[in-house]
């Protein structure tokens, strides 16, 4: 689908992000005017802004983070210091994007809920509140309390407690879940999108119970089935993906294709991310992951999971089937998740095992998450729920959460610092 920016149909200058004085509206409708053959224009706009804003880093961030992947020197701890600095410009980009498309975001909700009841209305505002559960899982995660905004504002704001904020997330979810239904195609937000979501979320707070139910729904639900790795990143038309957006390059900023490959691949790339070394002897010789994670060129490696290079843009996937067997297995535990995993590592080429005790058991867990999930923006923060950043990271206790950006925190004196930075 080709996205366009949406109308800006009402100005609220976020002050908690200083980004937002430099948002000008394309055009000027009277709130009030507004009608429910608008909205498709605000309904493209909102992708548009939630698919780039954040930038392209937002997207890998956990895996630069995480150890997945490496600068030039080789070393992921260089990446990951690099990146836990109050002047780091991907924390900052991240923090700034996710309130700029949060501004979006509150002006689609601010206006289709004068909006009569209707199929288009009850879409385009179902898909606003996912965004915005989207939008505060990521700042969630990344930041822990943050300000949440209901609606836009000129105040100087303050942090809420992160459990506030997950009780947010979950509220917009269940909202979500009430306005929207099945989409055209998984570039759209769906209902199972906002069911994918809630067990992603339920999962982060350790609500366990509730999580392997709402990915059991989707797993037993007919609608989905897991599929092969080289039609879910090549593109191809899929059982697996539940939501992705499309990426399209006449409308994207999101080349991270071109940050994976080497000059000396066919579609060319930077090469300013690298797979580190244990995430390339992690898989198997039997694991059909392996040749679509990362791939050999000229003595190099590289991932090879967004395929496109310099020549144009990948999609980027959301929520797939594969991330639901994984929850639901360890949502469920050692006992009765077991089966979950093993149905996954057997699509996946991978023989059965059976941990001797429960850490085992997480640990295999977070191993097929690494492999499952590498480039999708998963392992710093599993290892962050999961108590195990220290020790597989070498973090300190303070950078389990990201510094606060420091020019917030100079244009903003409400905000304060995250405890360590």
């Amino acid at each position: 689908m080709k996205i366009f920016v949406g109308l800006l149909l009402s100005v609220f200058l976020l002050a908690a992000c200083s980004e937002q004085l430099n948002i000008s509206p394309y055009s000027a409708v009277a709130p009030e005017s507004i009608t429910e053959n608008d909205l498709s224009a605000l309904e493209r706009g909102m992708y548009h802004s939630v698919q780039n804003d954040p930038g392209r880093s937002f997207w890998v961030l956990f895996d630069l983070l995480g150890g997945n992947l490496t600068g030039s020197s080789g070393n992921p701890s260089d990446i990951i210091n690099g990146i836990l600095n109050p002047l780091n410009s991907d924390v900052g980009n991240n923090w700034n994007g996710l309130y700029r498309a949060l501004y979006q975001v509150n002006n689609v909700i601010s206006i289709s809920t004068d909006v009569p009841t209707g199929n288009t209305r009850n879409r385009v505002k179902g898909t606003a509140h996912y965004f915005r559960a989207f939008i505060y899982y990521s700042l969630v995660t990344r930041w822990g309390d943050v300000p949440v905004l209901r609606s836009n504002t000129l105040e100087l704001v303050t942090r809420d407690p992160a459990s506030e904020v997950w009780s947010f997330i979950e509220e917009d979810l269940e909202l979500a879940g009430q306005l929207l239904g099945d989409a055209e195609s998984y570039y759209y937000v769906s209902k199972d999108a906002a069911t994918a979501l809630m067990a992603r979320v339920k999962l982060g707070q350790g609500k366990m119970d509730e999580a392997a139910t709402y990915a059991e729904k989707l797993i037993t639900s007919g609608k989905y089935q897991l599929d092969a790795f080289e039609k879910i990143f090549r593109k191809q038309f899929n059982g697996e993906i539940i939501f992705a957006f499309e990426n399209l390059t006449e409308e994207s900023g999101n080349n991270l294709s071109s940050q994976f490959y080497t000059y000396a691949h066919p579609n060319r790339g930077g090469y300013f991310w690298r797979p580190a070394m244990e995430v390339v002897e992690m898989f198997e010789d039997e694991d059909n992951r392996a040749d679509i994670s990362i791939t050999e060129v000229a003595g190099s490696y590289c991932v090879n999971k967004y395929p496109s290079g310099q020549t144009g843009t990948d999609p980027i996937n959301v929520s797939r089937l594969a991330e639901m067997y994984l929850i639901s297995a360890e949502a469920k535990g050692r006992a009765n998740g077991l089966a979950r995993l093993n149905e996954l590592r057997n699509f996946r080429g991978l023989p059965s095992i059976s941990p001797a005790n429960d850490e085992e058991f997480i640990t295999a867990i977070l191993d097929e998450r690494r492999k499952e999930l590498l480039a999708e923006g998963f392992r710093y923060y599993d290892l962050v729920r999961t108590d195990r950043a220290a020790q597989e990271l070498n973090l300190f206790d303070h950078q389990h959460l990201l510094p606060i950006p420091g020019r917030e925190l100079l244009q903003n004196p409400n905000l304060e610092p995250n405890p360590g930075y």
